[in-house]
């Protein structure tokens, strides 16, 4: 059974989306997912038809914005964020993102074939915050390996 990476990661925007504060953060929008579609190794993302997740709201705060992703192993992940031109928006993140107290990012191995749902994604984020890195939730600090067969049976 081959298994991929899904993640999640959130951002506490400064100001709603329609705010000069948060311009940078809306027009890097669409180049950095579709950086992230021809990404090698990309699989999955959480969209809906206008090609962002930014309606998609689980959370109680409308400023606090979930991306998903699958990819197909950690190096893919690894690369995009680290080695693409997605590491230029992470550096700017602190004009358009507010400080948030509370894990930011998670991940885990789902079975290939499948994709997460938004509320899983709260699970995840909650379950590191409690409990800490483990395989049913980690980070790039402390990765644990993908599942394999005689895990599954």
């Amino acid at each position: 059974m081959t298994f991929h990476l899904a993640q999640c990661n959130i951002v506490k925007l400064k100001a709603p989306l329609d705010s000069p504060i948060v311009a940078g953060f809306v027009a890097a929008l669409e180049p950095i997912n579709a950086l992230a579609d021809s990404a090698p190794g990309f699989v999955w993302r959480l969209k809906t038809d206008g090609g962002d997740a930014t309606s998609i709201r689980v959370f109680a705060d409308d400023q606090i914005i979930l991306n998903m992703s699958v990819w197909e192993s950690m190096e893919a992940l690894s690369n995009y964020v680290y080695r693409s031109g997605h590491k230029d928006v992470l550096r700017q993140r602190r004009q358009w993102a507010d400080h948030f107290e509370g894990v930011q990012a998670a991940m885990w191995w789902i079975r290939a074939g499948t994709v997460p749902e938004p509320s899983e994604a709260v699970v995840r984020l909650d379950h590191l915050s409690r409990v800490g890195a483990s395989a049913y939730a980690f980070t790039f600090r402390t990765i644990f390996a993908a599942p394999d067969d005689r895990d599954t049976e």
